[in-house]
């Protein structure tokens, strides 16, 4: 069986095998000091400290900085690529992970269904266990979900409020002022 990266980098795209290749050398050490190279050459070249070499960029390196420019542009566009399919690789492992763990669930709670009845039948009373009973039980996913769900969007509110519950200079509201103690009565 293949990995599951493997069997999409094979699918990928002549354009996506480029972006993964171009993405990997941007990352190394060598890409690094090529441009440090260049970037110092370039700019003692055109303030004139290399003798004999006529500036084509004076300061301040307008063609340095387009061409800069271009090179991260596209550099951007190449590593988002090959951000976005293992982003899609990933995604779908999740989605495979999640429904092999539900199946193995529902493998466990037949078993345990399954050593349940046998149980009784072999004339043994099973004891009055609310935790097996609940696991004997089918899984509910969607209720699991709604109550993640639920527990997010609680938590989401928690910091939303606790954000707007600060003053506009971004600082928290003083806490109250103690109140004065009551006043002795006259005796």
């Amino acid at each position: 069986m293949r990995a599951l990266k493997a069997r999409h980098a094979a699918r990928r795209s002549p354009l996506e095998t480029a972006a993964d290749r171009l993405t990997r050398i941007a990352s190394s050490g060598y890409f690094l000091a090529v441009h440090a190279l260049w970037f110092m050459t370039w700019m003692l070249w055109n303030t004139g400290y290399i003798p004999g070499w006529t500036p084509i960029d004076p300061f301040p390196f307008g063609l340095l900085t387009m061409i800069v420019s271009l090179e991260a542009i596209f550099l951007a566009i190449f590593v988002l690529m090959a951000q976005r399919r293992e982003s899609s690789v990933a995604e779908l492992r999740e989605e495979i992970t999640l429904q092999v763990l539900m199946r193995a669930e529902e493998e466990v709670t037949k078993t345990l269904q399954l050593v349940a009845g046998l149980y009784q039948r072999l004339g043994h009373q099973l004891a009055e266990d609310p935790e097996l009973a609940d696991m004997m039980k089918p899984l509910d996913a969607d209720s699991i979900e709604r109550q993640l769900t639920s527990q997010i969007e609680k938590a989401d509110g928690n910091s939303r409020s606790a954000r707007g519950a600060r003053g506009a200079g971004g600082e928290s509201p003083a806490p109250p002022a103690p109140s004065a103690p009551p006043a002795a009565s006259a005796p």
